[in-house]
């Protein structure tokens, strides 16, 4: 399923994220050379795609000590890289597709599954950008965050109650590879760009509420080709995903509670939605 040569790119990768999430920079971003590296010598990322994204990593790594207004500039062509390399429009990434039309389990529809090369940079290039982006860390309020749980469980009861999911408890064969690259390099990203970066963004020169709101708003509406009903409740969940943020002071937080969602989605409903 994961070829050899492949998995040292992905394994350097996966150690790179967990590396910066603990707050050792250095030796992540050591890691993600080599990865990039091996991923070069693999025929996985294009020279030019390599100089594309080296030039952002060394624009995020200047923007914090830019003197305004050159340091909102940085910031905006920042942003601007990740989303391209979130929507994958970048040429030159050949990431690896690990899951083929395979089923969840018999009442859900097939899908497939990519191993992204380009969408994990967007982390590391936010890291970078925005020193803040791990959070200010503090007390963690646990009362509050274990009552985010509720709604969560919500969204996905009323989805079944809708017929989008149906119940269909168990994990596939490919659960652990699902659940590595989920947590990662899906929710690392997503939650990097939407809490991490625009949230703490807009809150800062505004209120807490509406840098929650307006991040929330665009993580559904990069869910947009799911449909409109996708779209208001991955907002919804973004809005859960958001407050776990503040009420821990942990982006790390946010990632787990984004990642133990996903899972409870896979591990008892149908996986992505019910087959009709």
């Amino acid at each position: 399923m994961l070829p050899l040569p492949d998995s040292l790119i992905w394994g350097a990768l996966a150690l790179a994220v967990l590396l910066c999430l603990v707050r050792q920079r250095l030796p992540g971003l050591i890691l993600l050379g080599v990865a990039l590296l091996a991923a070069l010598y693999l025929d996985h990322l294009s020279p030019s795609a390599l100089l594309i994204t080296l030039a952002g990593l060394l624009l995020a790594w200047r923007t914090p000590s830019l003197p305004q207004p050159w340091r909102g500039a940085g910031l905006t062509l920042i942003l601007l890289w990740a989303i391209a390399l979130m929507l994958h429009l970048i040429p030159g990434f050949s990431n690896l597709k690990v899951l083929d039309q395979v089923q969840a389990g018999p009442a859900s529809v097939p899908f497939n599954m990519y191993l992204n090369l380009d969408k994990p940079l967007v982390f590391f290039g936010l890291l970078l950008a925005w020193p803040t982006l791990l959070g200010q860390g503090g007390a963690v309020r646990w009362r509050a965050l274990a009552l985010l749980l509720l709604p969560l469980a919500a969204l996905l009861i009323t989805a079944w109650q809708l017929g989008e999911l149906k119940p269909e408890a168990g994990l596939p064969y490919w659960w652990w590879l699902f659940a590595l690259n989920n947590l990662l390099f899906t929710c690392v990203a997503e939650e990097a760009l939407f809490r991490g970066f625009i949230q703490q963004g807009v809150a800062a020169r505004s209120r807490l509420w509406l840098g929650i709101l307006v991040a929330s708003l665009l993580f559904g509406t990069a869910h947009l080709a799911g449909g409109p009903l996708l779209m208001l409740f991955a907002a919804l969940a973004g809005a859960c995903y958001g407050l776990a943020f503040h009420v821990s002071g942990r982006l790390s937080v946010a990632i787990v509670i984004h990642f133990l969602f996903n899972f409870a989605h896979l591990a008892l409903f149908t996986y992505p939605l019910a087959s009709r």
